[in-house]
């Protein structure tokens, strides 16, 4: 199994990292046996990709970071890298390597501390590989100081040193760092190739596969864990029943509750036993003595770690209710598609009489709308408004239309 395999419907990116890691490997190659290096190449220290959530962003950095470290003795042969088996691929993959550092946030951002750990990791040299890699899955939630930490090491890399760096669009990143980097722009797959992959690597039922494919409109992720999570078709289930329920205003304070009141217990179910892992494993290092009494002057690490836990669990809450949102989105785009007689396939057919109901009562407009109010609540939720205003003011707003 080759590392791209995992990288669905999108061939043109495949091809691309393909010949660049060819060109990477040619380069290594020349450089240990003293010969110059190739006059052209298509490799460079710093990539950007982009592309909807669930498009595959991570998924494409990951496998190129696998094959930068590929060390089959096919590519003597002329073997491509990227075999998937050798050793450098494999712990690449799962996330051992001693030489790519995959960072992901679950916190709200990415800090200027954690940016300035990164940066000086990225001097290094190879320890066992072919290249220092850092994969930086969340580029989009850097701060405006660790934006600026991190332009110095995109700017002035180490000789060896591959910097892929992830998020949904280029205006998500700083316009400094982004002109220094490789762009690759990833789309969403389609739903059939969705399917085929939860089928064929997943072994999921077809159907299922379809359903969960369909229901979340290519991203794979979400369709893997719709098709395999019995809680998830719940909450999904719902949230689709929410816009029947907008119908007076006690309604929509009510399902602005439940809708709230999910996404936190969403987060606790998360977090909790993570926070209790990490407290017992702090205080164990702290040297805690026996019956949980700590040492003095231990305090501040304890309130720190429950500053952190407090972060993660409103991240998590979050990206929950984010994920509801988009629900109700895909739900009110049916709708249109049905008010305007449009053939392009439902997302939601399983919940096609609710979908016609609400079509046959109201207009377009209404429904575009109603749109634009769970749009607005997102970038209410981005800019810090407290969740439960955010949404009692959409749901009133879904009411009205």
């Amino acid at each position: 199994m080759a590392v791209w395999d995992d990288l669905v419907g999108q061939e043109r990116v495949q091809e691309q990292l393909a010949a660049a890691a060819r060109d990477a490997d040619a380069l290594v190659t020349a450089q240990a046996a003293g010969e110059d290096p190739p006059a052209a190449s298509r490799m460079t220290h710093a990539w950007l990709f982009t592309g909807p959530p669930g498009s595959g962003r991570s998924t494409a950095a990951r496998a190129f970071a696998a094959a930068l470290q590929c060390t089959s003795p096919d590519r003597a042969l002329g073997g491509a890298p990227g075999c998937g088996f050798c050793d450098g691929c494999h712990t690449s993959l799962v996330g051992t390597h001693a030489d790519v550092e995959v960072v992901r946030t679950d916190m709200l951002s990415i800090g200027v501390k954690e940016t300035r750990d990164l940066v000086r990791r990225a001097q290094l040299s190879p320890a066992v590989g072919r290249w220092q890699v850092i994969v930086l899955e969340d580029a989009d939630r850097l701060t405006e100081g660790a934006g600026n930490v991190l332009l110095k090491a995109v700017e002035e890399p180490a000789p060896r040193t591959v910097w892929l760096l992830c998020a949904p669009s280029l205006e998500d990143v700083l316009p400094t760092i982004r002109s220094r980097c490789r762009h690759l722009s990833l789309r969403t797959p389609s739903v059939e190739a969705v399917a085929d992959v939860l089928t064929r690597r997943d072994g999921i039922d077809p159907g299922a596969a379809a359903f969960a494919a369909r229901a979340t409109q290519g991203h794979i992720g979400r369709a893997r864990r719709l098709a395999t999570d019995e809680a998830a078709r719940a909450r999904r289930a719902t949230v689709l029943k929410l816009p029947l329920r907008v119908e007076d205003v006690g309604g929509c304070l009510r399902a602005a509750q439940e809708l709230i009141d999910a996404a936190a217990e969403d987060a606790r179910q998360v977090s909790e036993e993570i926070d209790a892992k990490e407290a017992e494993d702090l205080k164990t290092a702290l040297g805690a003595a026996a019956g949980g009494r700590m040492p003095r002057g231990t305090a501040g690490a304890m309130r720190e770690l429950e500053d952190k836990q407090k972060r993660r669990r409103t991240r998590t809450q979050r990206d929950s209710l984010d994920l509801a949102l988009t629900d109700l989105t895909a739900f009110y785009r049916d709708v249109l598609a049905l008010q305007l007689g449009s053939r392009v396939a439902l997302a939601n057919e399983d919940v096609r009489d609710a979908l016609d109901r609400v079509a046959r009562g109201s207009s377009p407009e209404g429904t575009l709308r109603r749109m634009e109010a769970v749009l607005a609540c997102r970038e209410a939720l981005d800019t810090n408004v407290a969740p439960l205003l955010a949404v009692e003011a959409m749901t009133m707003a879904l009411r009205t239309g």
